[in-house]
């Protein structure tokens, strides 16, 4: 009987091992596309960015200073948002 059970654990243990490096595997692949979808969406809408000058003034432009914190936004408003330009 205990032949059986060693034989036993070597298949569970096999299989863990096989599921955790097909897990790893995966992780990378799939953070990969995750970063090219994102760059697609952003080719296609590219955002804005904000930040404050020295003097506090706040900035809004299409390319994000240099050695300054920021923070990007999308062009598009979020949905049940109303943009009006033409009020005072």
């Amino acid at each position: 009987m205990k032949p059986g059970w060693a034989i036993a654990a070597g298949i569970a243990l096999g299989v863990g091992l096989a599921w955790w490096a097909a897990q790893n595997e995966a992780a990378p692949a799939n953070s990969a596309r995750a970063r090219q979808a994102q760059a697609r969406a952003e080719a296609a809408d590219p955002p804005l960015y904000r930040w404050r000058d020295d003097d506090g003034q706040l900035h809004v432009g299409d390319t994000p200073p240099k050695g300054r914190p920021y923070q990007r936004l999308p062009r598009q408003p979020q949905a049940g948002i109303e943009v009006h330009g033409d009020r005072d």
